[in-house]
C-alpha cells in the first residue's frame, strides 16, 4: 500500500525528493501562507474581470446580429459554463497547496507536465505583452487629450513606433515590474483594494451617460437580426455556438491554472464561494454595462463608441485624468493576475533549480519586451486574436486530462511527496504518461483544420464543412474527447493514491 502523503503544510523536501522538480514556489502552501477568503477570490475576479477586452465583448455580439438582451446572456452563460472546470480543477490547489504546473505531474507525469505548463505560458505571455502595449496606448492616448494636441513624432528605426509610444510602453511596463518584484501578496492586495473603486466607476459612468444623453439610448431597443423579417433570420444557433466557444474561451487558461490561487486559500469553502460569486454575475454585469454606455453614445456622438479608451479621450477636464487612473489600474491588475502569475509558476517548474517563481516572472516580462507586441498586433491582428481565443482548442484536452485524472482516476487523493520525485508513481517509468498525452493529441487533432482555416483562409480556403463546424466547438470537443479517451486509456491502470482514505 502507498505510503500517507506529507501533509500540504511541508516545507522541506525528503531526500528523495528530485530537486529538479522542486523548490520553495512550488512547494505545497503553508498554513501561514493559506490568507485568501472568499472576499478576496470575489475581488480577485471582479478585478480581472473589469477589463477593456471583456468590456468589448459584447460587441462583438451585436456585431454578428445579437439583441443587447441575448448578448449579455450569452456572456453570462459562458462564464457560469467556464466556471465548472474552474472549480473542479481550483479544488486540488486548495487541498493540497500545489500550483497547476505540479498538479499536472499526476496526470501527464513528472517530465510530461512541462508541456501542459509550458503552452499555459506561452498563450500567457502572448496576452501580457499585449495588455502591456495596450496600457502604454492609453497613457499615450490620454497624455494627447490632456496637453490638447497629439505626442510624438517620427518613428524609431527598426522600432516602428515613435520614441513618446516607447516611453509609455516602457513606463507601463515598470509599473507591473514593480509587483512582480512584491510578489503574490502585493497582487492579492491590489486585486482586493481596487475591486471597489472598479464597482464604484461602473456606476459613475452609468449616471453619467444617463445624464449626458438624457437615457439609456436606443441600442437596449434594438431587436436581433434573428427575427422573422430580420437580416438573419432563423440563423441564430449559427451565431450564438460559435460565440459561446469564443466567451468560453476567454477565461479557459485560467480554468487551468486557477490552482496557482486557490493554493492560498483557506478553505475549499473560500475558493468556492469567492469564484462563483466573483466570476458569472460580474462578467454578465460588465456586458450590460458595455452596452449600456454604448448605446448612449448613440446619442451623444452619433455612432456606437465600444472603445472605452476612445471614450474616454472625447470626454473634458478632470473626467480625462479620472478615466486614464481607472484604466491603468485596470489594465495592471487584470495583466499581472491573469497573465503574470501562471507563467511565472509555469516557468519556475521547467527547472525549478534555477527559476523561482520571481525569476518566472521576470521572464515573462522580457518576453512581453522582446516580442515587441505592437509589430506581432501591426502585422497580424486579426491572426492573433484568432490564435490566442483558438488556443482554447489547446486548453480544452488539457482540462479534460486534469479533471478526469483527479475526480475519476485518483478520486481527488493525491500522494503529495511523490510529485516531487522522478522515480515514484507520477514518472510512470519514463516521465511521461502516454495515456495523457494520446488523449491530448487526440482531443487537439479535429479541431487543428478549422483553426487553420479560421486564421489563415487564402491559405487553407478548402477546409470541409463538417470540419468548421466541429472548430466553432473547438473548447467542448477538446474537453469532450481527451476526458473520454484518456478515462478509458486509465481504467483499471490506477488507484488513488490513498486508498483507505478513499474508501472512508
Amino acid at each position: 500500500m502507498p505510503d500517507r502523503p506529507r501533509r500540504s503544510s511541508q516545507t522541506q523536501p525528503e531526500k528523495r525528493l528530485n530537486q529538479n522538480l522542486w523548490n520553495e514556489d512550488l512547494a505545497p502552501t503553508t498554513a501561514a501562507q493559506r490568507t485568501w477568503r472568499w472576499y478576496h477570490f470575489a475581488a480577485l475576479w471582479v478585478g480581472m474581470v473589469m477589463c477593456i477586452p471583456a468590456y468589448t465583448l459584447s460587441a462583438s455580439l451585436i456585431e454578428g446580429g445579437m439583441s443587447a438582451y441575448q448578448a449579455v446572456l450569452t456572456v453570462f452563460l459562458a462564464n457560469a459554463i467556464v466556471l465548472l472546470p474552474m472549480l473542479a480543477i481550483g479544488h486540488a490547489g486548495t487541498k493540497y497547496g500545489i500550483p497547476y504546473a505540479v498538479l499536472a505531474r499526476a496526470s501527464f507525469g513528472t517530465a510530461g507536465a512541462r508541456l501542459p505548463a509550458l503552452m499555459r505560458a506561452i498563450v500567457a505571455c502572448g496576452w501580457y505583452g499585449i495588455q502591456t502595449w495596450f496600457g502604454g496606448q492609453m497613457i499615450y492616448t490620454l497624455l494627447g487629450v490632456l496637453m490638447g494636441a497629439p505626442i510624438g513624432g517620427d518613428r524609431l528605426p527598426g522600432l516602428g513606433i515613435n520614441l513618446a509610444q516607447l516611453l509609455c510602453f516602457l513606463a507601463f511596463w515598470a509599473i507591473q515590474f514593480w509587483y512582480i518584484v512584491h510578489g503574490m501578496d502585493a497582487i492579492r492586495k491590489l486585486e482586493t483594494y481596487t475591486a471597489p473603486l472598479k464597482i464604484l466607476i461602473c456606476f459613475v459612468l452609468l449616471w453619467w451617460v444617463y445624464d449626458k444623453a438624457g437615457g439609456f439610448g436606443p441600442l437596449l431597443d434594438k431587436p436581433s437580426a434573428f427575427v422573422p423579417g430580420g437580416s438573419k433570420a432563423g440563423q441564430f444557433w449559427a451565431t450564438f455556438w460559435p460565440s459561446l466557444t469564443a466567451m468560453v474561451g476567454f477565461w479557459a487558461t485560467l480554468a487551468l491554472n486557477i490552482p496557482d490561487f486557490t493554493r492560498f486559500a483557506k478553505s475549499q469553502k473560500d475558493q468556492l464561494v469567492g469564484q462563483s460569486v466573483g466570476l458569472p454575475v460580474p462578467m454578465g454585469l460588465l456586458a450590460a454595462l458595455a452596452v449600456i454606455v454604448t448605446s448612449a453614445t448613440i446619442v451623444l456622438y452619433g455612432k456606437a463608441i465600444w472603445d472605452p479608451v476612445d471614450l474616454a479621450s472625447r470626454m473634458t477636464g478632470v473626467a480625462v485624468l479620472v478615466a486614464l487612473l481607472i484604466l491603468l489600474i485596470d489594465t495592471v491588475s487584470v495583466n499581472l493576475a491573469a497573465n503574470l502569475v501562471g507563467p511565472a509558476y509555469d516557468f519556475s517548474a521547467l527547472a525549478p533549480k534555477l527559476i523561482s517563481y520571481r525569476t518566472g516572472g521576470y521572464i515573462t516580462a522580457a518576453i512581453a519586451l522582446a516580442m515587441m507586441p505592437w509589430k506581432l498586433l501591426e502585422t497580424t491582428e486579426g491572426y492573433i486574436f484568432t490564435w490566442l481565443i483558438g488556443y482554447s482548442a489547446l486548453l480544452g484536452p488539457i482540462a479534460g486530462v486534469l479533471i478526469v485524472d483527479y475526480y475519476a482516476v485518483r478520486r481527488t487523493e493525491l500522494d503529495v511527496s511523490q510529485l516531487y520525485r522522478d522515480d515514484g508513481i507520477y514518472s510512470y517509468g519514463s516521465g511521461w504518461n502516454a495515456a495523457a498525452m494520446v488523449a491530448f493529441v487526440l482531443g487537439v487533432l479535429p479541431n487543428i483544420p478549422g483553426f487553420l482555416n479560421a486564421a489563415f483562409p487564402h491559405s487553407f480556403p478548402h477546409v470541409g464543412d463538417a470540419f468548421k463546424t466541429i472548430y466553432t466547438y473547438a473548447w467542448f470537443v477538446g474537453i469532450a474527447i481527451s476526458a473520454v479517451v484518456y478515462g478509458a486509456m486509465m481504467r483499471g491502470k490506477a488507484v488513488p493514491a490513498l486508498a483507505p482514505a478513499a474508501q472512508s
